[in-house]
């Protein structure tokens, strides 16, 4: 299939790319079908593009990458609504807010997306610890955590 993407223009996938977010993301919540896209000559970070919307494209990454020290366990819902059998089963990825120069940029560390390998679904998950914030500063974040 082809979609419109933010960052891609047209481009076309497979439904085997796509992930189910069965509640949407919060603010978005009519978004339930997102691919992820690579950036070429950049590993580190992805975007999260709706297959319907083109202008609802997210640039996430893996929060591990850049927090040492960032856990949280899954709640019950989001166990129960994805079918989180074992860790295994699961990836996490944050929301990023890209801004000039790049080390004011801030990540999403209260809201992480958790996707569920086995059946391509999603969901960002809201976490109750005050350690993370929705917009840690990339150049502050492992002193500030």
């Amino acid at each position: 299939m082809q979609i419109q993407t933010k960052f891609h223009g047209e481009i076309s996938i497979q439904q085997d790319q796509l992930w189910n977010f069965p509640k949407g993301i919060p603010g978005f919540e009519s978004e339930k079908e997102f691919a992820l896209l690579t950036i070429e000559g950049n590993q580190m970070f992805q975007v999260l593009q709706s297959k319907t919307t083109k202008t609802v494209a997210f640039i996430v990454t893996n929060p591990y990458a850049l927090v040492e020290d960032y856990s949280f366990d899954i709640d019950e819902p989001t166990i129960e609504l994805l079918n989180i059998e074992k860790p295994e089963d699961v990836f996490v990825l944050a929301i990023l807010t890209l801004k000039q120069p790049f080390e004011t940029s801030t990540i999403n560390l209260q809201a992480p997306l958790i996707f569920q390998l086995n059946n391509k679904t999603a969901k960002q998950m809201i976490i109750n610890d005050n350690r993370f914030k929705t917009r840690h500063i990339i150049g502050q974040v492992k002193e500030e955590v």
